[in-house]
This record gives C-alpha cells, structure tokens and sequence, in this order.
C-alpha cells in the first residue's frame, strides 16, 4: 500500500487540522471533537445545517462548511460513521435557538447515531428535524443500509437547503424543501478501479484490466455487476438509462447535472463523461439549467464516478443558483 499519510492513526486528526491550516477563514475545530464548524461567532438569526458521516469522501463533509450551505460537518473515522456523541456536540457547537436540521446519508450506522444524537440533542431543548438521502439507483437494499443508499446527491441537499437556511426560513420550511430535493434526486456510479482504506492496507475489491463495476457505493462497496470495460459513451449511457427508467425525468423538464469524481479519476475524463450526460439529454428535451462537474463526494482513491440528476422547480433552481462560500463549493 503507498498512502501520503504519517500513520493510520493519524489519517482523520492530521487531515481536519490540515484542512483548518488551509482555510482557517471558514473553518474551525470544536476542542476534543472531529468537528469543523464555522469560523467566527455563532450564527443567532438560522436554522442550522449538519451533515457528516465516515471521512474519506473529502472534500465531503468538512468542505462544504460556510455561508449558505453546512454550519457543522462531523468526521467519523474513514468510512465509518460518527458516533452518537460527536454529532451531538456539532449541534451544541453550532445551534443558535432556531433549531437544527440533521442531514443523514442512508447508511445503517449513519441513521442510527444521527438519530441518537438527535434524542440527546432534544433531552437539553434543542428542536432537531432530519432527513435521509437515499439517491442511489443502483441497490434498493445492501449489507450497509435498508433501502437505497445515499451517495452523491446529498450534496444538491447541502446547497439548497442551505440556500434556504440562509435565507432566515424555519425549521420546517428547510426541512420541507431538504425532501423536495431528495424526492427529486437520483444518482448512479461505476468504477474501473478500487480505493484502498488505510487501516486495512489492500483494495476493498478485485478488478482485472478488463472490468469495470457498476453500481459501487461510496465506501469502496462492489457494484451490482462487473463487464467488460467499454467506451466513457457507453458506461453514461448506462447508468442515465438506470436513472431515468425512474420515471421523473420527462421530456420539457429542467434538471441539475453532477459528474462526480471518485477521487482518482482525472479531471478530463469527467468532462467527456459529461459531454455525453448534455447530448443524451439534449435528445430527450431534458435542458439543463446547472452542471457541476468534479470531486464533491468521493471513496479515498477509487477511480470512477456517478451521475447525478435533480429536478427542478422555480424554488429548487433559485436556491441552487444562490450564493455560497465555502472550501469546496463557491458561487457569486
């Protein structure tokens, strides 16, 4: 195994405070805790946003703190999920009287501390809402989670329901407009190569130069299948018919694109992904109104990526285009 790293111990410590030395203008750690929030004074006037889950999908969560999208991210060790007791100290460290609302990837263990720490969090009067992204097509029920899992799409959740947030809503309306996204939001990816977790030393699975998986989850999970490698064309294709037999992408509407790289993929190659993500719309009558393209969500070093489509209404696109300033994601 080669790792940039100083220890395996040492991976989630070292890269928080690397990436607070980076960005100490928006970032900040709670004492004691794996938690980034804001830097600066406590918001007293919003809702507050809090997001998390295993670390190794960077820039996810940490990179995603700042004005208009997560006032809060909690690192759990590499693809595993925070415990109970450090996501209740991001909603001490960042809720300001207007409540807290939890954004949860579907993931077993993920639901069930956000939860729990949604119950500590309620025993000291703190008013807590969460939702559970599940915008993965790929697998309705896995090893790791009951029901689809949450992957890439979430991020499309930090950002509006941060727009909306910021913009002074309750509690309620961002929780409301958090599941109109997740209602509307569908994701799929593939890998042509394995990520290696550092604590175990070897890749989370097998491929030979000529397969490829489809359908991976976001900690190193095998596909649905492995195939023979093809075309960037041909694996687009097959992960957009996977996610538009869903039904909710129809002729007329406008949608969000995400071509979300794994961690290892080059930038170029998201590009021509994309490329066939806009014709294969375009032929439909699908317009897009926004394309993000790059590494939002990843799994470590796995080389591969996911397609994400949202749907969008006059409210959802308004918020997507307001502004943020965080690490990951900035926009005028």
């Amino acid at each position: 195994m080669k790792k940039l790293i100083n220890g395996v111990d040492n991976v989630v410590d070292e890269m928080l405070n690397g990436m607070i030395a980076a960005h100490p203008d928006y970032v900040a750690r709670v004492p004691g805790t794996e938690v980034l929030v804001r830097t600066g004074a406590k918001k007293t006037d919003k809702v507050v946003l809090i997001s998390g889950g295993g670390s190794g999908h960077e820039p996810a969560h940490g990179g995603f703190v700042g004005e208009g999208m997560l006032d809060a991210a909690v690192a759990g060790a590499v693809f595993t999920s925070p415990t109970p007791d450090q996501v209740y100290e991001a909603i001490k460290a960042s809720e300001c009287g207007k409540g807290a609302l939890l954004i949860i990837k579907n993931y077993t263990g993920d639901v069930m501390n956000f939860e729990m720490a949604a119950e500590m969090a309620e025993d000291e009067d703190i008013e807590v809402a969460k939702v559970v992204v599940a915008d993965d097509v790929a697998v309705e029920n896995s090893t790791w989670t009951t029901g689809r899992r949450g992957i890439a799409g979430t991020i499309f959740v930090h950002k509006i329901a941060g727009a909306k947030a910021e913009q002074g809503a309750g509690l309620a309306e961002v929780k409301a407009v958090a599941e109109k996204v997740i209602a509307n939001v569908r994701s799929m990816g593939m890998a042509i190569a394995p990520c290696t977790v550092p604590a175990v030393g070897k890749p989370s699975f097998e491929l030979t130069e000529e397969e490829v998986e489809i359908g991976i989850g976001i900690h190193g999970e095998p596909g649905t299948h492995r195939e023979k490698v093809s075309s960037a064309n041909a694996t687009v294709d097959q992960l957009l018919d996977k996610i538009l037999a869903e039904g909710i992408y129809n002729d007329g509407d406008e949608v969000a694109v995400m071509v979300n790289g794994m961690g290892g993929t080059p930038l170029s190659e998201l590009y021509i992904a994309n490329l066939e993500v806009a014709n294969v719309l375009a032929g439909k009558g699908i317009k897009i109104a926004k394309t993000i393209v790059g590494n939002y969500m990843t799994s470590l070093d796995m080389e591969g990526f996911s397609i994400s489509l949202l749907k969008l209404d006059d409210e959802l696109k308004a918020l997507l285009e307001a502004p943020a300033d965080t690490p990951a994601f900035t926009q005028k």
